[in-house]
């Protein structure tokens, strides 16, 4: 089975490995349980998701999710594991070049630098941390689009969080002269940067990576974690128990649906 079904979204059944040697070209997203609960609210993400090529697992508790469901993930392709698994599978290629766009303001270029430095090139050959609430200034967007198309990249690798890269994506992805691979990944230019911690790995593996998160960051996330997100456990009950509504629901329905719960 190459796609598995969790709420509506339909996720690519791949291994990392597979992912690496079939992603040519393409729009990736790594959906998480935060994703899927917006995706159940905002039509604004419903279709800024629907540019998405390649659709991969960034969630042990989706995965979990999927065992429950019958239909199980191969494997969990976190967007922290992704960049740097892509950048070394792409060690020799010279045909990939990356632009790093998010984080704070300079972290994108720490970033940059220590991911070359392991790579032992060039691999990423500019990187840009827009300033707050840039995604509402024409002017700033143009000039990072601008940015990237002279900077002779041909992957970008967008780090500015949910759903703001994705609704960034969707509305300026036609404006890219010579990106080929989009990659749309969160938190990752913080990993690389050594910015932000990533969990243990122990932790990782059994669902616990968004505890260990929490705890680093509890004013920010603890919305997302403790609140917004529980709704996820009843909604995949619902699709267990063919209760959830199709493809064909309107999303005010599906809103509805949600707000319930």
């Amino acid at each position: 089975m190459n796609k598995i079904n969790i709420l509506n979204l339909e996720i690519d059944n791949w291994s990392k490995q597979e992912l690496l040697d079939n992603l040519k070209s393409g729009v990736v997203f790594t959906p998480n349980v935060d994703h899927l609960i917006k995706l159940q609210r905002d039509s604004e993400f419903v279709q800024s998701y629907s540019i998405g090529n390649y659709k991969v697992c960034d969630s042990q508790i989706i995965m979990y999710a999927s065992k429950f469901l019958g239909t199980p993930i191969k494997e969990k392709i976190s967007g922290s594991d992704l960049l740097p698994a892509f950048c070394n599978y792409h060690r020799n290629n010279k045909d990939i070049k990356i632009f790093l766009l998010g984080a704070a303001q300079g972290v994108a270029s720490k970033a940059q630098k220590k991911i070359n430095h392991k790579v032992g090139r060039n691999i990423v050959v500019d990187s840009y941390s827009p300033p707050f609430g840039f995604e509402k200034d024409q002017a700033e967007c143009r000039h990072i689009v601008d940015m990237i198309n002279n900077s002779d990249a041909t992957v970008l690798v967008i780090g500015l969080g949910a759903p703001k890269q994705e609704k960034w994506l969707y509305k300026y992805k036609d404006d890219f002269k010579f990106i080929k691979i989009f990659m749309a990944l969160g938190a990752t230019i913080d990993f690389e940067a050594g910015n932000v911690k990533r969990a243990p790995k122990w932790m990782s593996e059994i669902g616990l990576e968004w505890l260990f998160r929490l705890l680093c960051e509890p004013k920010r996330l603890w919305k997302r974690y403790l609140l917004d997100d529980i709704p996820f456990f009843l909604l995949i009950m619902r699709q267990k128990l063919n209760l959830y509504l199709n493809k064909n629901s309107k999303q005010t329905e599906q809103t509805i649906l949600i707000d319930k719960y």
